[in-house]
């Protein structure tokens, strides 16, 4: 898998992989400022701030981190993705004895605090801070599971940096990865998710494949990954269409991820077209709203979920959509091509003034809008290409 380049000059870019046609007007622009700010943005130890601008979000999710570095590998910044897999790599070095705790207590059938857990997002130097952010998340470690065998396939990179951290964050899954943890959104701890589990799934499966496990321990990975599945498919569907939580009846726009970017269903599954007809029809107004009853600064539309949905569009081949989509992504930007996390119009606007008395107005830019942008982007061009 060669990087795409949508013709811009990029480090680490593979000269002869190039659009069919010139990218319509806007996008070249906001596919370099994104670039920018990827490279600008990055710590140089590999870390990415959520937010650069946004205290809340001066810190390094595996979940987001994890898209961001897809974005970056699939553009062209190689480098730049190296560098964030190497500091997961650091990061699960590091985590290893709270991990071997974790799988102990989970055997030994033992409570655990969910401080005790890995946190989904690290200070930027990749060491642990304590405070009382909703952290028990294990779709991050799926995620860059996934994000890492892709990149090595594009790179041409060896697994064996990564083998121990491969191992760690398998292990980890397989103790915690059907249990109920906070979803995407940080939100419903007591809840099995299934965005959540496509993760899992997918980055066990990733896993396996990369070839770096023990017999016994890919055998185990790729059981807990058919396990998630089935999780999905017995109680995660509803009315014919994918739902947010197992047992509940709810959309969610991340459920889109679980047949555009963890293939975990086909993307012409009957389950995966009816979810994301229901994206369509009760969440998405230009951009994307996460889920009906979203109350998160207004309960705004994401550009993020706006790439997401272009990026199955592009996949499934519905490009006239794709690009639709992505005209609105541009459309938020501000004068300097920067991306915001959330845009009117509010499924709840009367809620936005509590969010912005207590942490100001919301992040923008947002790192992983950039990076969802450039993934989605090289999609479509592969896909038109």
């Amino acid at each position: 898998m060669k990087p795409v380049t949508f013709g811009l000059t990029l480090v680490g870019m593979d000269p002869d992989v190039k659009p069919t046609s010139p990218l319509p007007d806007g996008w070249s622009a906001l596919a370099g400022r994104s670039s920018t700010l990827l490279r600008e943005t990055q710590d140089e130890g590999g870390g990415w701030p959520a937010s650069p601008t946004f205290p809340p979000y001066g810190f390094c999710w595996f979940r987001d981190g994890s898209f961001v570095a897809e974005g970056a590998s699939a553009s062209g910044l190689l480098p730049e993705a190296d560098r964030f897999n190497a500091w997961c790599a650091d990061v699960l070095k590091r985590e290893r004895p709270a991990v071997d705790a974790v799988v102990d207590a989970v055997a030994a059938g033992t409570d655990l605090a969910d401080s005790n857990y890995l946190p989904a997002r690290y200070a930027i130097d990749g060491t642990r801070h304590v405070d009382d952010w909703w952290n028990f998340q294990v779709d991050g470690y799926g995620s860059w599971l996934w994000a890492l065998e892709r990149h090595l396939g594009r790179s041409g990179g060896r697994v064996a940096p990564y083998a121990d951290a491969v191992e760690t964050a398998t292990r980890y899954l397989v103790a915690t990865g059907r249990g109920t943890c906070r979803d995407w959104w940080e939100e419903h701890r007591d809840q099995h998710h299934v965005t959540t589990l496509a993760g899992v799934s997918a980055g066990l499966l990733a896993a396996v494949r990369m070839g770096s496990l023990d017999r016994e321990l890919a055998d185990r990975a790729a059981d807990v990954a058919a396990e998630a599945r089935a999780d999905i498919l017995g109680s995660g569907v509803h009315n014919g269409h994918l739902v947010k939580w197992l047992g509940g009846d709810e959309i969610d726009a991340s459920l889109l991820a679980v047949a555009a970017l963890y293939d975990v269903l086909p993307l012409d599954d009957a389950l995966v077209v009816a979810t994301v007809d229901h994206v369509e029809a009760l969440l998405t107004d230009g951009g994307v709203h996460r889920y009906p009853t979203d109350t998160f600064y207004g309960g705004g539309q994401w550009p993020v979920l706006a790439c997401l949905l272009a990026w199955h569009h592009a996949r499934a081949g519905s490009a006239t959509r794709a690009h639709e989509l992505l005209d609105w992504v541009v459309g938020t930007t501000d004068a300097d091509l920067l991306l915001p996390e959330q845009v009117a119009p509010r499924l709840a606007p009367d809620r936005l003034a509590e969010w912005d008395e207590r942490w100001g107005p919301s992040a923008h830019p947002l790192v992983w809008s950039h990076g969802m942008f450039l993934g989605a982007l090289a999609v479509l061009t592969q896909a038109e290409g």
